[in-house]
């Protein structure tokens, strides 16, 4: 006699998933890809319009270094096709190394570029391709270490430990503003000839040592069995199989990804804002990112908790609502110069709230697939939402301008994409009660009859 899938599955993960190992890979590996992947934003916020663009006036060049932090997320799509098929064809593992190699890479090579001055065009048109290699290796990063944590956790417990995935991704995020603190600090002169390559060069060092991490961890429980099945279901191509039964999905979390709007507002619009436009001191304004970050290292496990026992959408919803509410007072202290106000707003907001959506959609998402197409699933939805959210920065300024008074219309912007967020969330399916050998399979359509599952 055969155990059910649902039982056999539970007991696989129970006696082999390996979850805080899993965890603390997905943990350190996306801190240090995507330290190099926020230090790109910072430059691009305080020095590249000087370095790469000063042929240009100060809202054209402003523009133009803003819309190279959005290129990265231009290609994170393109990357999400073919990391996604390789991850749910031959393994997690292997996408999170790959990421990791293609993101060190690429950034400590920004680091090496000479600039406008000394090459002309060709200085921005390789600063652009190097951007490009940083989104493909984005693109296969959250979703390859969400799909490896998620599958490595009991099922009472997926939010908690795939959470851990964000977490890292804002330690990633207070490194990053760490590091140039004291680069900022620097006389001008000097931050714009060699500072400002300081914390590029140090991707060096991010790429040893998350490899060796990598390296140890096993593969998951639920894809081993995925893999051991029988050759003819198999050899269905993941892609395939992901537009036929679950497009509905992706869909959905291309939607609901816009609330990533929120972060690259803060991390690049609004300190742009402070700095070159109200005249904001640059080193006070990251700290703000430096501590809101570390306050999401908190809220981030303990939103998750609370998701485990209550419910994704509640949480995921209340995020949103509040990240709304909370970005007119983060930017409307700013334009005011007061900064306590901006301290205490920019920390309630990005550190506390809007971690609430952070600590949810690694779990929320995923939860929505089946093992066979996790990846690909997580990976195509989540980053053709976060292409548009990348690109919020430079709509941003396009759209009002640089004047002291276009807070207003950015923080009415942000509410939108919050509202079509929570459209999205609370129109999806709850998830954390379904056994995880039933996630991605359809709900019985009426009581009493069968459920009908996705092929896979």
């Amino acid at each position: 006699m055969t155990d059910h899938p649902t039982d056999s599955t539970a007991a696989r993960i129970a006696e082999h998933g390996k979850p805080r190992r899993a965890a603390l890979a997905a943990w350190v590996g996306s801190a240090l890809e995507y330290y190099d992947f926020f230090i790109y934003g910072t430059a691009a916020a305080l020095v590249f319009r000087e370095i790469f663009f000063p042929a240009a006036d100060p809202t054209t060049g402003t523009l133009l270094a803003l819309a190279t932090f959005g290129v990265g997320y231009v290609a994170r799509p393109l990357g999400a096709f073919f990391l996604g098929h390789v991850g749910d064809r031959l393994g997690r593992k292997r996408v999170l190394l790959f990421t990791l190699m293609l993101m060190g890479l690429s950034t400590f090579l920004v680091g090496c570029l000479p600039t406008y001055q000394d090459i002309g065009i060709l200085a921005p048109v390789a600063l652009v391709l190097l951007r490009l290699l940083q989104g493909l290796s984005a693109a296969g990063e959250q979703a390859g270490a969400n799909s490896m944590s998620l599958e490595h956790s009991p099922e009472h417990k997926r939010a908690y430990y795939t959470s851990f995935t964000l977490s890292g991704t804002q330690g990633g995020q207070i490194i990053a503003t760490a590091v140039f603190l004291p680069v900022a600090a620097l006389p001008e002169e000097q931050l714009l000839t060699w500072g400002w390559r300081i914390p590029f060069w140090l991707s060096a060092v991010v790429v040893l040592v998350g490899f060796f991490i990598r390296r140890s961890l096993d593969e998951t429980p639920v894809f081993q069995e995925e893999v051991s099945r029988t050759e003819t279901t198999r050899n269905q191509l993941p892609m395939a199989v992901l537009f036929r039964d679950h497009w509905t999905a992706v869909l959905r979390i291309v939607v609901a990804a816009v609330i990533a709007s929120v972060s690259t507002i803060f991390t690049v619009y609004a300190l742009n804002y402070a700095v070159n436009t109200v005249g904001l001191d640059r080193t006070f304004m990251l700290w703000v990112g430096v501590l809101a970050n570390t306050a999401a290292l908190v809220a981030i496990p303990l939103c998750a908790k609370l998701a485990d026992r209550i419910g994704r959408k509640p949480v995921f919803i209340a995020g949103s609502l509040g990240s709304a509410v909370l970005m007119f007072a983060y930017l409307w202290s700013i334009s005011m110069g007061n900064y306590p106000l901006i301290m205490i707003s920019g920390i309630l907001m990005f550190g506390v709230v809007y971690s609430a959506t952070n600590a949810i959609w690694p779990s929320f998402y995923g939860e929505m697939f089946p093992t066979r197409v996790r990846l690909s699933g997580m990976a195509i939805g989540t980053q053709i939402g976060f292409a548009i959210a990348g690109f919020m920065p430079s709509i941003a300024v396009w759209a009002t301008g640089t004047g002291e008074n276009s807070w207003l219309g950015v923080s009415l912007f942000v509410a939108g994409l919050c509202l079509v967020n929570v459209i999205a969330v609370a129109s999806g399916r709850e998830t954390y009660k379904v056994p995880t050998a039933e996630l991605g399979k359809k709900p019985a359509e009426k009581p009493g009859r069968e459920s009908v599952s996705a092929t896979v």
